[in-house]
């Protein structure tokens, strides 16, 4: 540095300015990851818990695979054409100074992807969720971030004008949301999701707390979803941006879900106000608002988040009726947030926007945005007709029904969230009250089907046969001198539990 010029010293800290701030920004979307793996453990039942977690890890690790091999090679390699990148496959050639872009692209890859694993939980089998990994990291969303976001994309070298989509409302989301509404509809519905009437039966998540976590970790990752796609801190002009990004992002967050809450309060839902519904609904604002944030006045993001409010309540009843079965909502929060995004940011974005300049060149961003929406729909849905209709045709796409019924997490995994050996209390040991379970090579337990007792059912050493009509609580009664049976392997061992229990 003491060699550089004072004009050339500033640029070296312009450049090492923009990366920080691009590589600290891409570690914050991380955590975006961290959001949609509460949301979606939260939104699945106990036994199936264990496997859509380790899906939302792998959307990471298999992701940057896919992604350092080919898919930035796709997105943005050179030299490419208006389709396609063609270079940087495996780093060869790869210029260092795009390393901090790679590493922002990539976590919106990542997001993409796993949006469609919460639309097809609970029935997938594993092993297509690493294909359908694969093609969406690393052909789908590239080339669609290509045509938008590469210097030589058709999208970006419109007729006189450019696709408007700052942060991927179309780009990241509607992939997301298009892939999990083919995904969930070629998979079909969870066993007991409808009747045999075809009426919607509720397959409830079994924590609301958890997913109430994933969507205010969700809420803070999209402050640098939205802020961090400006890419640079160091320019005239770049701080006003951010922060009218971010801005713009909870307001449009928040007037969605206040729609959403209403709607669910006054006429969608049972007359309640929904959490559930508050979670998504605002989600779905913020994925509203992605494409205009950074140009979008306040009162705009206000209404993108009001009209994606409506839209994702209408959206989320159609997916139903049309018995897709979507167990986070992901189609209703992504494709129609999405979508809305795409088509009100022409009309909205400060200064040339339909509102503001009602002329040709008005019309034209207008018409070029929903050419490109068109565009991302068809690509997407039809390279994932090809993905799922071909591991459907394979027989690898779905677990048969016994393991669905049983869950995923032990068969598939061996590693059940919740083992039920983990929920003993106090001194007492409480194997007797155990069924039967095999965890590896270790089963635990007695073949009776009764529960552990609850800690309040310990101290006031409750047990009330009348609780139920045929006098079975299922919980089994204090006992003493009860032999418990543990096998290790070829090994069986068996004691006595002569414990009583402890006030």
């Amino acid at each position: 540095m003491a060699n550089l010029t004072v004009e050339e010293q500033l640029k070296v800290l312009q450049h090492n300015s923009d990366t920080f701030f691009i590589v600290i920004e891409a570690a914050l979307i991380s955590l975006m990851q961290f959001g949609f793996a509460f949301l979606e453990a939260g939104s699945v039942r106990a036994k199936n818990t264990t496997n859509i977690l380790i899906k939302n890890i792998l959307d990471l690790y298999v992701g940057a695979l896919c992604y350092w091999m080919f898919g930035y090679a796709f997105a943005f390699g050179k030299p490419g054409n208006l389709m396609i990148g063609g270079g940087y496959f495996f780093f060869i050639n790869f210029p260092e100074t795009e390393l901090p872009l790679f590493f922002f692209h990539w976590v919106f890859a990542a997001t993409a992807t796993t949006i469609v694993s919460g639309a097809v939980a609970e029935r997938t089998e594993f092993v297509s969720y690493l294909f359908y990994s694969v093609g969406l990291t690393g052909i789908i969303y590239p080339v669609v971030s290509h045509w938008a976001w590469s210097d030589e994309g058709w999208l970006a070298n419109g007729p006189d004008v450019a696709y408007r989509d700052f942060a991927g409302s179309g780009v990241v989301h509607m992939v997301g949301g298009t892939a999990a509404l083919v995904g969930a509809a070629i998979l079909g519905p969870r066993i007991g999701r409808f009747d045999e009437n075809g009426k919607p039966v509720v397959i409830h998540g079994h924590t609301v707390p958890l997913v109430a976590l994933g969507g205010f970790i969700l809420l803070f990752g999209f402050f640098a979803f939205n802020g961090g796609s400006q890419a640079s801190v160091s320019q005239p002009g770049d701080a006003e941006v951010i922060a009218n990004a971010v801005v713009n992002t909870i307001l449009s967050g928040a007037a969605a879900a206040t729609v959403t809450l209403s709607l669910s309060r006054l006429h969608f839902g049972e007359g309640k106000w929904s959490l559930l519904t508050t979670i998504n609904g605002g989600l779905a604002g913020m994925v509203a608002i992605c494409a205009g944030c950074d140009s979008v006045m306040a009162w705009g993001a206000v209404l993108t988040g009001m009209i994606a409010g409506i839209v994702y309540q209408l959206t989320s009843i159609l997916v139903e009726r049309l018995r897709v079965d979507d167990p986070l909502d992901a189609v209703a929060v992504h494709l129609s947030g999405g979508t809305i995004g795409v088509l009100t940011a022409p009309f909205l974005v400060y200064p040339d926007g339909v509102v503001f300049n009602w002329d040709g060149p008005a019309f034209l961003l207008l018409g070029w945005n929903v050419i490109g929406g068109i565009a991302i729909f068809v690509w997407t849905a039809a390279l994932s007709t090809v993905l799922f209709g071909g591991l459907q045709l394979a027989g690898w796409l779905r677990v048969s029904a016994e393991i669905e019924i049983k869950g995923l997490d032990i068969p598939k995994h061996g590693e059940p969230a919740y083992p039920p050996v983990s929920y003993q209390v106090g001194w007492h040991s409480d194997l007797h009250n155990l069924p039967a379970q095999e965890y590896g090579s270790v089963r635990v337990g007695n073949s009776k089907p009764a529960r552990p007792r609850l800690p309040h059912e310990y101290q006031n050493n409750a047990y009330d046969a009348s609780e139920t009509s045929n006098g079975d609580t299922g919980i089994a009664p204090p006992v003493t001198n009860t032999e418990v049976n543990i096998q290790v392997g070829d090994e069986n061992y068996n004691t006595q539990d002569k414990t009583t229990d402890q006030q």
